[in-house]
């Protein structure tokens, strides 16, 4: 028997937008997409296009699961996005407007910049050595 983790769930504000940014901003792919009408919502995932864990991505469905948009982790970065080419990934982030708020900083383990999505969830963009 064997277990992964299949998806992380992250609370957004609406689909399309949080579409848009994962989808064309960061290249991932759209998974899935389908309505789910007796609970009101969509269930929508993307993921990178290498493979890996997906994204849920929840649409908030009250004001108290609002509050908790773009801070999941109380500040702390919360999600790794692993790249074999860290320069190019950088430099094609920040093209599109993708705000990094420490490094890039060349570490024991590799080279890792913190950036922040569309809501100011803190992601590392990473490639290992």
């Amino acid at each position: 028997m064997s277990t992964r983790l299949a998806h992380v769930a992250l609370i957004v504000r609406e689909y399309d937008e949080a579409i848009a940014f994962f989808c064309e901003v960061l290249d991932f792919e759209l998974i899935e997409d389908r309505q789910v009408p007796e609970q009101n919502k969509r269930f929508v995932r993307v993921g990178p296009r290498g493979g890996g864990a997906a994204l849920v991505l929840a649409r908030a469905a009250n004001e108290e699961q609002a509050r908790f948009i773009g801070n999941q982790s109380g500040g702390r970065v919360f999600l790794f996005l692993e790249t074999t080419d860290f320069s190019a990934e950088h430099a094609r982030l920040r093209q599109r407007g993708v705000h990094f708020v420490r490094g890039p900083d060349t570490m024991d383990y590799g080279t890792v910049a913190v950036f922040e999505d569309l809501y100011g969830n803190r992601w590392d963009l990473i490639q290992y050595v």
